[in-house]
């Protein structure tokens, strides 16, 4: 069995992640770290997982009891923590935080319909971020192809989760409720990877004008995105079916899309439609799981040659 450690294990992302690993078939959990918990059982923060793990959060970080190491601190404390700690030849490491997804120190940038062969060879993986995942998804068939000729008009809409679990007034149940707000317009820092991946596979790659928004539900993200194509509908559906024909968690759908499908699941669901000269193209993930730690077990069972769909064949509720 794998053995697995996890540092910042009181989060949103290390608790989803705890809840895949309990059940993975071919892992075992040897140390979730948690400075703010240390002692306490893990379960009484993760209510969720009371009666499937005994783990109690542990004050230190015994790299050397752990094959695979995940990384679920807030952005910039990953760099932080290899300050201060070595890490042992031959450990794995996945980083949720952004702090590695330029693909510096060795690190590949785990977004397996993009990269999954690297990601196979890979001694250390930067797990993409939320709304980065649905929008290059959404993009993916179309730059690889270097079809994004005009401006890529992107609004997306993030469940309160995507903020992490410590509170502040904007994720405030009470003000988030029957409530929308734009934020970080044209400035959220998820376009940095985005520009840096798409350009990589297309020259001359034109603006990307992105508009988050928050939502008033608890996790999700639903991506609308436009721009001018040359293909025709059946065109374009038969370039994203070939493209993601290979990919067990990321599929065209014949119809209209909605969170419903994809909440609980580690799937994408894209939807295109054809207007004019217009595509349209709808893409929808759970920002936990394909967002966050869903991807980061697919990133997981890649490198460590296991099957990709390990531990991740999670069902959507229909209600």
């Amino acid at each position: 069995m794998t053995r697995i450690g996890i540092i910042g294990g009181a989060g949103y992302t290390a608790g989803e992640l705890l809840r895949l690993l309990v059940n993975h078939p071919a892992v075992e959990i040897a140390f979730v770290h948690s400075e703010s918990h240390a002692g306490e059982p893990v379960a009484l923060v993760h209510e969720g997982l009371w009666g499937d793990t005994d783990l109690h959060f542990s004050a230190e970080a015994p790299l050397e009891q752990a094959d695979v190491l995940f990384l679920c601190g807030a952005h910039g404390k990953s760099v932080q923590f290899w300050e201060t700690h070595q890490k042992p030849e031959g450990l794995k490491v996945i980083d949720l935080a952004q702090d590695y997804r330029d693909q510096s120190e060795g690190y590949v940038y785990g977004l397996p319909e993009w990269q999954k062969a690297r990601i196979q060879g890979a001694g250390k993986v930067a797990n993409p971020g939320c709304f980065a995942t649905a929008i290059q998804l959404a993009l993916l068939p179309l730059a690889a192809e270097g079809l994004l000729q005009e401006a890529v008009n992107v609004t997306a809409i993030t469940g309160s989760t995507g903020a992490g679990v410590k509170p502040s007034a904007t994720t405030h149940f009470s003000w988030r409720t029957n409530n929308l707000s734009a934020y970080k317009v044209f400035e959220h820092q998820h376009l940095l990877e985005i520009r840096r991946n798409l350009g990589s596979l297309q020259e001359n790659l034109p603006e990307i004008q992105f508009v988050p928004v928050r939502g008033d539900f608890a996790r999700g993200i639903f991506a609308t995105l436009h721009t001018a194509c040359p293909l025709s509908q059946q065109e374009a559906e038969a370039l994203y079916r070939d493209y993601y024909k290979d990919a067990p968690f990321t599929f065209l759908y014949p119809g209209p899309v909605d969170l419903k499908q994809v909440v609980n699941t580690n799937k994408c669901l894209i939807g295109l439609e054809k207007h004019g000269a217009q595509l349209v193209i709808t893409s929808v993930i759970d920002n936990l799981l394909k967002g966050a730690s869903g991807q980061a077990v697919q990133n997981m069972n890649l490198m460590l040659g296991l099957e990709e769909t390990a531990g991740l064949r999670l069902k959507a509720s229909a209600f």
